[in-house]
């Protein structure tokens, strides 16, 4: 067995140059929104859902805020940055009123399952059923770029879950990763970064294993601006937890408060030396939903119709502006590991890892 784990490894940490290809990505930000439906970032807020007291405190101020009968005025209220940047100077996927499908590969179709093909490449349903916080055995793309030449010590991943230390595994690879409740590390904290850090013990969020996604975001943005890292993961949880609670109005509320953090990230990138044309970010969601009112919404399993249904999308100097991607077609998580190994000049030697995604690389 241990010859047979040395001989793995190998072959994990093996890279094959492909500057061949002249891409222009340095830098990866790559970003989820937990359990986020296409529904809504293709259409906007639901209509049966926004005005139905059970889901909402304030039906009234909710549709005040995100209701238009034009799904394309609509989903610009709830995701601003998707459709006036995004949908105009890179791609989306997902609308499946057109063809686009995106699916996951996994037959759990709930969380830790989810990102373990996301991350590795690959479902494994005999080995990641669960959302415990039992290790990973899996190696994932995070840990196979570390191991590059100019990548060492360049990743960080935050995200807002305390399941991702184990999804990601970071007692085999050491990766830098700040999740659930945990501080800001180090002697170098920059002011943000201390306050963040009291503030994280002040302010009490709703949730046991899942802090609110303002620490993530600003301990990220931190990250960003003072550290540099080539790759940059944020795993953003309210919007799955809140649908969990029955909430649609703070699921729609944190739908937007993201979309404005994904901008503030992006905006930041735009305007910095090491990353400005040099950067791609990609955003997905690890799964899907229920559809209301046959099922219900805040569901997503094997036996929840539409869980499996998920959307990504892409900006970044390879990344051609499709926008919105009306032609039909077939997409799975599975395919984001190579697609991000590839983007930055790397093969991927996973070989059961999905292939990429040709229009996201341009091809």
């Amino acid at each position: 067995m241990k010859k047979i784990y040395l001989t793995g490894l190998f072959f994990f940490t093996l890279a094959f140059n492909i500057s061949a290809q002249n891409f222009k990505t340095e830098n990866l930000i790559f970003i989820t929104l937990d359990g986020l439906r296409w529904q809504e970032v293709f259409s906007g807020a639901d209509s049966l859902l926004v005005v139905d007291t059970k889901y909402a405190q304030d039906p009234e101020k909710l549709t005040e805020t995100f209701w238009h009968r034009d799904p394309k005025l609509r989903r610009e209220l709830l995701m601003p940055f998707f459709w006036n940047v995004i949908a105009k100077e890179g791609q989306l996927h997902g609308n499946r009123k057109y063809g686009s499908k995106v699916n996951d590969k996994n037959r759990m179709v709930f969380s830790k399952p989810c990102y373990n093909e996301i991350f590795a490449g690959y479902p494994d349903d005999e080995r990641i059923n669960s959302n415990s916080q039992e290790n990973n055995p899996n190696p994932n793309f995070l840990e196979f770029l570390q191991k590059q030449q100019g990548f060492e010590n360049r990743i960080a991943a935050f995200a807002s879950w305390d399941v991702f230390p184990a999804i990601l595994n970071r007692d085999r690879n050491g990766l830098k990763l700040n999740a659930g409740f945990e501080k800001a590390q180090g002697e170098d904290l920059t002011e943000i970064e201390t306050f963040v850090n009291r503030a994280q013990d002040e302010i009490r969020g709703p949730w046991g294993g899942v802090r609110l996604d303002f620490f993530t975001h600003h301990y990220a943005m931190e990250e960003l601006k003072t550290r540099k890292p080539k790759v940059l993961y944020i795993g953003y949880g309210e919007t799955d937890d809140y649908s969990h609670d029955d909430r649609y109005d703070q699921y729609l509320l944190s739908a937007r408060q993201t979309d404005a953090y994904i901008r503030e990230i992006w905006d930041f990138v735009q305007n910095d030396p090491q990353y400005k044309g040099k950067t791609t970010m990609v955003i997905m969601t690890d799964h899907g939903r229920g559809v209301y009112p046959k099922v219900n919404w805040k569901s997503h399993s094997v036996n929840t119709p539409n869980s499996d249904e998920i959307w990504i999308a892409a900006i970044g100097p390879d990344t051609p502006a499709l926008g919105e991607v009306k032609k039909e077609g077939q997409t799975y998580a599975m395919q984001i590991a190579r697609t991000m190994v590839e983007l930055l000049g790397f093969q991927y030697p996973v070989a059961k890892a999905g292939d990429v995604i040709p229009a996201i690389m341009g091809k």
